[in-house]
């Protein structure tokens, strides 16, 4: 019966030289008569006359269940597998910060590492330790603290400008430390859209200033739409009880008391809409030749399809219109919510009531001019 043995041990450190030795009765009085052949994990490693491996410095990746299979002129025997374990200080930790994006309200670190035998975890803000994966600390309503093997998390809720600061996670376990560090900073004020930072027309919207929670005084709330001053008030909120299209844009707010003034950062409101009544023009040029120009554009959010007719052909479209009458003497020029045709050499045959029709997701609208030669 085959047997493995580890020596010096079968959990060792990292670095550490291991020799695995194979060893079946009898062997020393037959040794050229027996082969060796070693497995990691079942996969097949090495074969020849000598009983032993050898791993002149243990690493990580040398981990894992070991086997070997002795075979002789009469047969073979696999022995049991021995399992070998390598210890390590832990590696640099991986420290990920994220915040909320709308308001920046709640704040989540979380520290992962990779160590053998699991490390202890600490999270801290400028020294200050905040988190350790040792012990489910009391830390308040506003923050939590949850951890599982070699993970620390720490969340905070309604945070604030008081939370900003140089964050470290720190990893420890019997060989070793190592830490890692990155620089959170949070605006004291944040803004918040409600329902939703992308809306239809029509919808009502509340656009809602958080401030630093705890000012002594009334603050004072400032609106900005695309930079330009909106109105300022005492009111924490700008609401529009059925939004429109030309609300749209991206906006700020400012908190301002008689020791402290901050400003939200830029977040953008899009409202979808219909198509406006497309602009619809027709010009001719006659110097130089007769030139025919027929351009329609359009307002909308999102970008509207626009397909010129006259009568029941089409003309020309911004988007694929295989059915489209082509000539060589139309050239189409498309761009965002615009679509530019060019006539050359302009005949009786072009002249009549051309309909540009706009549409998107959101509805349709249209309008004709009267073309003459």
């Amino acid at each position: 019966a085959a047997e493995i043995s580890a020596s010096p041990a079968a959990e060792v450190l990292e670095g550490t030289a291991t020799t695995l030795s194979c060893d079946v009765p009898g062997r020393e009085g037959h040794p050229e008569e027996l082969s060796y052949t070693w497995y990691r994990n079942s996969a097949w490693l090495k074969e020849g006359p000598a009983h032993t491996l050898l791993l002149p410095a243990v690493t990580a990746a040398d981990a894992g269940y070991y086997s070997c299979q002795v075979t002789n002129s009469q047969g073979s025997d696999t022995a049991q597998a021995i399992a070998l374990s390598v210890t390590y200080p832990p590696r640099i930790p991986t420290l990920t910060l994220f915040q909320e994006t709308q308001g920046g309200r709640l704040v989540i670190v979380r520290c992962t590492v990779d160590s053998h035998p699991p490390a202890t975890l600490v999270i801290d803000r400028d020294g200050t330790v905040l988190a350790t994966s040792g012990a489910q600390v009391a830390l308040g309503q506003r923050l939590g603290v949850t951890s599982s093997r070699n993970s620390l998390r720490l969340e905070m809720r309604d945070a604030g400008a008081r939370d900003s600061g140089n964050y470290g996670c720190t990893a420890s376990n019997v060989h070793g430390n190592a830490s890692a560090t990155k620089v959170l900073e949070i605006r004291a004020a944040g803004l918040l859209i409600h329902p939703s930072a992308e809306v239809t027309e029509g919808t009502a919207v509340t656009l809602t200033c958080l401030g630093t929670a705890g000012t002594a005084e009334e603050p004072l709330y400032t609106w900005y739409r695309n930079g330009r001053r909106l109105r300022e008030s005492s009111f924490p909120t700008l609401e529009f009880p059925s939004v429109r299209g030309q609300d749209a844009g991206t906006f700020q707010c400012q908190v301002r008391s008689r020791d402290s003034r901050d400003t939200s950062e830029a977040v953008p409101l899009r409202v979808f809409y219909p198509p406006r009544q497309p602009a619809l023009s027709s010009f001719l040029q006659s110097q130089g030749g007769r030139l025919g120009i027929i351009q329609c554009s359009v307002e909308s959010d999102p970008e509207s399809s626009l397909t010129l007719w006259r009568g029941d052909d089409v003309i020309a479209c911004t988007q694929g219109c295989p059915q489209a009458a082509t000539s060589p003497r139309v050239q189409v020029a498309r761009s965002y919510n615009s679509l530019k045709v060019e006539i050359r050499d302009v005949v009786v045959e072009d002249e009549g009531i051309y309909v540009c029709r706009a549409g998107n997701s959101q509805g349709s609208a249209s309008a004709s001019v009267d073309f003459k030669a």
